[in-house]
Formats: structure tokens, C-alpha cells, sequence
């Protein structure tokens, strides 16, 4: 094919030249989620950031006004839905936790709730007096029976098996207690709780005082245990649960000390110089426990509203909240009670705890009750001044448990439980193997001076590691294990005096101690809370 052919389909038309124009880009496009990327000279304006969630109503200021000046616009029936709701609100700022938010057990440091002090309320030093005042009358009733076993003895014609039987009667009491205490604090709360174990308190006295026959005295002693049962309980959780709790542990037992001591003293002497019968000295504990009863329950008569309050202004849970959470809980029945303390039980503080404080008290019972009996037939003492060797023993606890607190705080009372009892273990074997009256004495009173701070250092302890809502029934199924090594040891000590001699006291105490250094090593040793 020539080239005329190809003319023929192909016509070439020229014309004026022109510039070649390239393609335009296209405009910004504008997201329709996320409105962060305008076109120029565009006027965003954005709601003002709150602390408070808005609602997904949108109003006209709360709208993204786009108003662009050039380029293409954006599309006004997208722009219209850009409102301040759920989905801007996540992409501006963080969600702020609310109550709901943390139901879930996480903790925030201004709503944690703060230790209240023994200045702080104000009515807490009036509950601290009012505990101390109780405790003092259980010592005097505790320490009591020691100084007056062998009138008790000569008065029923009695030997040393059945007189120990008020030790067995007083340890039932303690266990029947620690299983109602938390059931009775919860229904009536804690002023009525203490107004109740003071009444029983009260009414085991009366057969003493009226010199019943003895199976009536072995019950007198079991109303006397249920009821200092529940009054234990309250103060170590009441004073456990201060900031200071070492200092109002110590002050609360440093009073029962000082009834311990005081006991023995007016026992003896009523006794042996008055020649008063032995029933009457109960008359003075009648007293004291009703005067105990009517202080603490006006100390604690608004004890719950004052700590509501405390956590109200401490930015924890307030008191209207607490109040009405409290009001709408549903009553426990039996049956929650008795599965309280199974899982008490169950915590291995708690078990450790009961073990350690059934050998204290066991060893502290058995020597202030049979180191009189013991004195009397090894160092052939036959006056009843040795009574008074009691009251020494007392008197080293309560001088223990007031002038070895701050040292325990400073030392740390895991390691100075240790010294102390390794301590009173070593002049123990002094009362057993040294045949001397007065360094007898004398060792007595150091064993007392020793163990004295040994019970409230053990109750601080106890408390920072048992969790707030077991420390009730906990501590109640402690100080019931503690009477029944209060019954159990020397009990045990009669039996065996009974049928080989009083010396079984010190093998008996000695193998107490070493129980109390096992469960003292297995305990945790959580540290102390400084808020």
C-alpha cells in the first residue's frame, strides 16, 4: 500500500497551537469519623474538655462547624452528626473512673480508707478508758482463783483434780463465746454487744458470792468465760484496728496486769488477815464488771455513725452509703454464723494464732495458779503468804506490757516475742531447779515482767494479717483457743500434781514455750500499715 492510500484514510487537520493542560488533582477529602484533617482556612471550633461524661443529646454548640473558604466542601448532612457524644468523647480524653468502675476490688489512694487513732474520733479515748476499766476486772477475776485454790480446796473439802475444774468451766465459756460474739455484734452492735457479756459476767458472780455448791460455782466460772470471751474480742479488734494499735493493745492488757495483780493482793489479805470466806472477794468483781458495762456501753453507743463519718471525711465510702449498704445487708442466720468460724478457721493466721495463744495462756494460768502450790510443798512454805508471790507474777506483766511496748515497736515484735520468751523460758528453769524462797520470787516476777508484753505484740501482729471482715470472728476463735490453754494447761498440771507432784508444772510450762516458738516461726510477718 503507497503512501496516496494511506492520505486517503488518514486526514491531518492543523490549527492554531495550544498548551497542553495536565489533569487537576482532586480536593482533600475529609473523613467523616474523624474530622482532624480540615481543608485550609477552615474553623474547627470543639467542645470545652469536662471531667463529667455529656450527654448524647447534640446541641448546636456542641456540633464541629466546618467553614471552608476554599476547595470542595464538605457534605453538611455528615457535618451535622460530628456531636459530642460517646464516640468524640473517647477519642478526646480518657474516661474518669466512677463508683461502678471500681466495684471490681481495685484500690484508688484517695478513697482508701484511713486508720482512725486513739485521739481521732474523739469518743476513742473514752472507748479505750472504757476497755481498759474491763479488762482490769478480768484480771482481778482471772488472777484471782491462784490465791484462793487452797481455801477453795479446804472450804469443799476438795483436791487438786476437782478444783481444776473452774479452769475447764471458764474455758467452755470462752469457746461458746467466740462462736455467738460476731452474730451478737452484727444484730445489736458493738456498745449493746459489751453491754451483754458485762451482764453475764455478772450473773456468773452471784453463786460465787452466795457460796453455791461447787458444780454451781464450775457453771458460775462458765458464764464468767462467755462473757470476758466477747468483751476480749471487741477490745483487741477495737484497739487493733487503730494506727497505734501496739500503744492501745499494750494500755488495754497492761490494765488486765494490773487487775492481775491487784487480785491476788486483796485475795491474800482478805483471806488470811481478815479472815473473810473466800466467795466474798467476788462481791468487789460484781461491782467493777457492772460499773465496766454500763462505761462501755456509753463510750460505745455511736460507735458505728463515728466511723462512718471518719471514712466520710477521709474521701472513703460516705456515711449515708455506708449507712444505707448496712441497712439493706440481710441478717446472717445461724448457719452463716457457724460457716464465719469455719472459715476462720480455716485462715492460717487465724489457726497459727489460736495454737500460739492457747500455749501463752496455758503457761501464764498454769504458773499463776499452781506456783503458790508449788512453793508450798518444794520450798515447805506453810503460810498463806505465799499468795503473794501471785501478785508479784502479775505485777511483771503488767510492768512488761506497759515499759517493754516501746522497745517491741522499735525492735519489731517478731523478734522481740523471740527474746522475750527465750527469756522467760531461762528463769523458769531458775523457779524449778533453784531451791531458794526469795530468788523463787524473784524469778517469778521476771517471768511475769517477760511475758507480759507477749500477748498484745502477738494481737497487732494477729490483726495486720487477718483481712478487716475475719478479724471479729477471728480474734474471737484466738481468744477462745487461748482460755481453753488457759483450762487445758492447768487442768493438766492438777491431774499430773495430783499423782506425781507439783514440780510438773515447769516441764509443763517449758514444753508450752516451745509450742509458742513453733507457731511464733510459721506466722507471716506482714508489715505495719502507716497511714
Amino acid at each position: 500500500m503507497d503512501a496516496m492510500m494511506l492520505h486517503g484514510f488518514i486526514a491531518v487537520e492543523s490549527g492554531p497551537s495550544q498548551p497542553l493542560e495536565l489533569p487537576s488533582a482532586p480536593g482533600k477529602a475529609v473523613h467523616r469519623k474523624y474530622p482532624g484533617a480540615p481543608q485550609e482556612a477552615s474553623a474547627i471550633e470543639l467542645q470545652p474538655l469536662t471531667r463529667t461524661p455529656k450527654s448524647n443529646k447534640s446541641t448546636s454548640a456542641s456540633r464541629i462547624n466546618i467553614a471552608s473558604t476554599s476547595g470542595p466542601q464538605p457534605d453538611t448532612t455528615t457535618n451535622a452528626n460530628f456531636s459530642s457524644g460517646p464516640e468524640l468523647e473517647e477519642q478526646s480524653r480518657p474516661g474518669t473512673p466512677n463508683a461502678d468502675s471500681l466495684n471490681d476490688g481495685s484500690a484508688r489512694s484517695d478513697s482508701a480508707e484511713a486508720m482512725q487513732s486513739i485521739m481521732n474520733p474523739y469518743m476513742n479515748r473514752w472507748r479505750l478508758l472504757a476497755m481498759c476499766l474491763i479488762n482490769l476486772s478480768n484480771g482481778m477475776s482471772d488472777s484471782a482463783p491462784g490465791a484462793l485454790i487452797p481455801a477453795i480446796e479446804e472450804y469443799y473439802g476438795i483436791g487438786y483434780a476437782v478444783v481444776s475444774l473452774i479452769f475447764v468451766g471458764n474455758a467452755l465459756g470462752f469457746i461458746a463465746g467466740a462462736f455467738f460474739v460476731d452474730a451478737i455484734r452484727e444484730r445489736v452492735g458493738r456498745a449493746k454487744t459489751l453491754a451483754v457479756g458485762q451482764g453475764l459476767i455478772s450473773l456468773g458472780y452471784i453463786p460465787m458470792i452466795a457460796t453455791a455448791p461447787y458444780p454451781a460455782i464450775v457453771v458460775s466460772f462458765f458464764f464468767v468465760g462467755f462473757g470476758m470471751s466477747i468483751n476480749l474480742a471487741m477490745g483487741n479488734v477495737f484497739c487493733g484496728s487503730l494506727s497505734n494499735s501496739t500503744t492501745a493493745l499494750s494500755m488495754m492488757h497492761g490494765s488486765y496486769g494490773i487487775g492481775g495483780t491487784v487480785g491476788p493482793l486483796l485475795a491474800t489479805s482478805m483471806v488470811t488477815v481478815f479472815g473473810v470466806i473466800w466467795s466474798r472477794y467476788y462481791a468487789l468483781s460484781l461491782g467493777l464488771a457492772a460499773l465496766g458495762g454500763v462505761c462501755g456501753t456509753c463510750a460505745f453507743r455511736d460507735y458505728e455513725r463515728d466511723t462512718q463519718q471518719h471514712l466520710g471525711s477521709t474521701g472513703g465510702q460516705s456515711a449515708g452509703t455506708t449507712a444505707a449498704t448496712a441497712a439493706a445487708a440481710p441478717r446472717r442466720d445461724w448457719r452463716a454464723d457457724v460457716a464465719a468460724m469455719v472459715s476462720a478457721l480455716s485462715n492460717r493466721v487465724v489457726l497459727l494464732g489460736a495454737l500460739f495463744i492457747f500455749a501463752y495462756q496455758g503457761a501464764e494460768v498454769s504458773i499463776s495458779g499452781w506456783v503458790n502450790t508449788f512453793l508450798m510443798d518444794s520450798r515447805h512454805v506453810s503460810d498463806g503468804s505465799v499468795g503473794y508471790v501471785t501478785a508479784g507474777f502479775w505485777g511483771g506483766i503488767t510492768l512488761g506490757r506497759f515499759l517493754l511496748a516501746p522497745p517491741a515497736h522499735r525492735i519489731g515484735e517478731k523478734l522481740f516475742v523471740v527474746i522475750v520468751v527465750v527469756g522467760a523460758c531461762a528463769f523458769q528453769l531458775v523457779v524449778w531447779l533453784v531451791p531458794n524462797l526469795i530468788g523463787n520470787a524473784v524469778a517469778v516476777a521476771i517471768v511475769g515482767l517477760l511475758l507480759g508484753p507477749v500477748y498484745p505484740c502477738a494481737a497487732a501482729v494477729f490483726m495486720r494479717n487477718i483481712s478487716k471482715q475475719k478479724q471479729v470472728s477471728g480474734m474471737g476463735v484466738i481468744s477462745a483457743f487461748g482460755s481453753s490453754g488457759g483450762a487445758a494447761a492447768p487442768f493438766t498440771t492438777g491431774l499430773l500434781a495430783q499423782a506425781v507432784g507439783t514440780f510438773v508444772l515447769h516441764p509443763i510450762v517449758i514444753a508450752l514455750f516451745v509450742v509458742m516458738m513453733i507457731c511464733w516461726y510459721a506466722l507471716p510477718n506482714k508489715p505495719k500499715r502507716s497511714e
